[in-house]
């Protein structure tokens, strides 16, 4: 999976459109190899962005768990601290 892409799923607050759209926008960057698409294939790549987006929506608004929802603010020190342990203190 793309590195880009954060998992979206049972935080709270929940991930905002913005955040969807951004996840599907590096989803179809990584499968089109397009950081930004020509002219003549700028159509098919935003359409895939928005279908992609919409599925994501879809799938988040759907899925079901019993088990509490995860705090974003301690979720990203958690992703501090691996960075920190894999590649050192930054300076």
């Amino acid at each position: 999976m793309c590195r880009n892409i954060k998992t979206l799923y049972n935080f709270e607050p929940p991930a905002t459109d913005d955040e969807v759209h951004a996840a599907a926008l590096q989803f179809v960057r990584k499968i089109s190899g397009f950081n930004t698409p020509s002219k003549a294939n700028a159509a098919a790549f935003n359409a895939a962005v928005h279908a992609v987006a919409h599925a994501g929506r879809h799938l988040l608004d759907d899925l079901e768990t019993n088990a509490p929802p995860r705090d974003r603010e301690i979720e990203a020190a958690k992703a501090r601290e691996r960075n920190a342990q894999r590649f050192g203190p930054r300076a």
